[in-house]
């Protein structure tokens, strides 16, 4: 066996890699950094994140089908749709906390 195959083996179900996987694009790293505001709507999430509206739309489609961000439509005139982190998505909050330890110590003002 080569040490390559050892590597997948050791690594293949690996919890870090898996969840890398879920959520490691920029944009949706993005967009639950965001989310930790709170409940914002499609405009105020594309102003603060600067994506456009197609790469917008379908990162949030990605977290919602994966269970991290929960979409509410409101009904009144006009319709709003808002956007908001599910206990998932919340529950990650944390590692961005230890993220943005990291890149105080080590990122710098440069």
């Amino acid at each position: 066996m080569s040490s390559s195959e050892n590597l997948e083996e050791k690594y293949g179900s690996c919890p870090v890699i898996k969840t890398l996987e879920q959520i490691g694009s920029r944009w949706r790293l993005i967009v639950i950094h965001v989310l930790r505001e709170g409940d914002l709507r499609f405009n105020e999430l594309k102003r603060a994140t600067g994506a456009n509206s197609q790469t917008l739309s379908r990162v949030l489609g990605d977290l919602e089908e994966k269970g991290y961000v929960h979409r509410r439509v409101e009904e009144d005139s006009p319709v709003a749709v808002y956007y908001s982190l599910t206990q998932q998505g919340d529950e990650l909050l944390s590692v961005f906390d230890e993220l943005l330890v990291w890149g105080e110590k080590w990122m710098g003002d440069d």
